[in-house]
């Protein structure tokens, strides 16, 4: 019998899969690669040169968000997209920054948080926030939010697991915002992704998906989110590529999220 934890788990090496696809790919976008390049092999010694090394691939990462240094730690070869800083991410950052009413004094939860900087960051704005993901990261984002926050006793801040496979259930209707950064990316979790945004939203919650297209899958997730939710394109950053969707929940009494 295949139990959730055994498709948890296949869904977790998909997840990783993709991730290390991802980070190749886009590590060399940002260094410039050539694809005649990655296909050579050199035996020539260089100096090591940090500003050179793909921000993906660095031990940490630092950002100043509401008048604070943040510095995010990254393990991308042991979990992946779990615990790298992606431009969706210091995108919402920025925007959240630049609207602090989204977050202040609201009920937040983020979900796939990665990292886990964007629900920091909300905390840091006022916001009473629930940073969630996989349970295999929860340590690493456990963390990154004690190293970070641990000279702001005051901030309203957990961290949860969350499988959208499963876990959905578990978290009733009650936050005022939901944050999503860089989460639309496995097919085979569209549909487990919009019973969790079904489950957690109210008819007056505000959805915040920050997202780079990748792949034309991604827009039918999209398509498929605006079902049940109104979806507006409010901000678009060009030198990043990455879009940020404002959404609604249109009628719950007509979802059935079983």
């Amino acid at each position: 019998m295949i139990t959730n934890g055994d498709v948890s788990k296949c869904f977790l090496l998909i997840f990783l899969q993709v991730t290390n696809a991802l980070i190749d790919n886009e590590s060399c976008e940002k260094d410039k690669c050539h694809s005649e390049e990655k296909d050579m092999t050199s035996q020539a010694l260089v100096l090591y040169d940090e500003s050179l090394v793909s921000p993906f691939h660095k031990t940490s990462r630092t950002f100043s968000f509401a008048g604070k240094e943040l510095v995010i730690k990254q393990e991308w070869k042991t979990l992946g997209i779990a615990a790298v800083v992606w431009d969706a991410a210091i995108v919402l950052c920025e925007y959240l920054e630049k609207n602090v009413e989204l977050v202040n004094g609201k009920k937040v939860i983020e979900l796939g948080a990665g990292s886990g900087i964007v629900g920091i960051v909300a905390a840091l704005l006022g916001g009473k926030v629930t940073i969630t993901d996989l349970d295999v990261a929860l340590e690493y984002i456990n963390e990154v939010v004690e190293e970070n926050l641990r000279d702001k006793p005051g901030l309203d801040v957990q961290v949860k697991g969350l499988d959208w496979t499963k876990d959905w259930s578990k978290f009733s209707a009650d936050y005022d915002i939901v944050l999503g950064a860089d989460i639309i990316y496995i097919e085979e979790l569209f549909d487990d992704l919009l019973k969790t945004f079904l489950q957690i939203c109210h008819e007056n919650t505000v959805v915040v998906l920050s997202w780079r297209y990748r792949y034309d899958r991604d827009n039918q997730y999209l398509d498929l989110m605006r079902k049940h939710f109104t979806l507006k394109k409010i901000f678009y950053d060009s030198s990043r590529d990455v879009k940020i969707y404002l959404g609604k929940l249109i009628q719950k009494n007509k979802v059935d999220v079983k």
